[in-house]
This record gives C-alpha cells, sequence and structure tokens, in this order.
C-alpha cells in the first residue's frame, strides 16, 4: 500500500510540474532578443534567409495557458527559430489562433514569416 502512494504522489507532483510548465510563455533566447518582429516589409538592407514558425500551447496544455500567454510564447518561439538561422527581423505573414469543440478558448497560437537579416 506504501508504494503505491508514493507512486501516486510522484505522478501528481510531474503532474502540477507539467501543467506549470505549459501554462508560462516559451522564454526568448538570449540571442534571440533583439530579434524584431513586424507585420512591415523590412526597408534598408536585408537579405531574405527562408521562412520559419512559431507557436506555443496544444490540446493538453493550451486549454491552460492564458491567451496572453499563447501570443508571448509563440512570439519569443518564432525570435528563437529566426536567430537560428541568423536572422534579426521577421516579417509576419500569418498568424493563427486554433481552438476545439472541447475547449472554451484558444488553444494554440502559431505565427509565420519571413526571417531577414537586416543591417
Amino acid at each position: 500500500m506504501g508504494t503505491k502512494l508514493l507512486v501516486y504522489r510522484k505522478i501528481s507532483v510531474a503532474s502540477v510540474v507539467l501543467l506549470i510548465t505549459g501554462c508560462s510563455a516559451i522564454q526568448v533566447n538570449h540571442d534571440a532578443r533583439e530579434v524584431e518582429i513586424s507585420v512591415d516589409k523590412p526597408t534598408g538592407i536585408c537579405k531574405r534567409l527562408g521562412e520559419a514558425a512559431g507557436s506555443q500551447g496544444n490540446y493538453i496544455t493550451g486549454k491552460y495557458t492564458s491567451n496572453v500567454n499563447l501570443i508571448v510564447g509563440a512570439r519569443n518561439d518564432l525570435r528563437n527559430n529566426a536567430a537560428k538561422i541568423g536572422g534579426n527581423y521577421v516579417w509576419v505573414q500569418d498568424t493563427n489562433n486554433s481552438s476545439t469543440i472541447s475547449s472554451d478558448g484558444i488553444i494554440n497560437t502559431t505565427i509565420v514569416g519571413m526571417v531577414y537579416r537586416c543591417q
């Protein structure tokens, strides 16, 4: 009986940790902090590097994540992905907020954009 209780406690603690981490916004990496995100096409001397996407939330965690954290997390994920390919500017092409019939609101936010390296 004591072993089962210990297992249930471990599962409960793991569930709470997953829920808490699932509810917070994705953090922006140090090297991605200077990546600018805009709905405007970049001006000046910029080289197009490719496309990147950022996303926060899923069927499980999205239900418990605030809309603000879904948006901020998706933007931070986009910044992180843009920085990985050397970009410092993202021209947003599309934003999508997803929900399901069984959810009370948005469960996922995805932002797609064209990544540039601007001088």
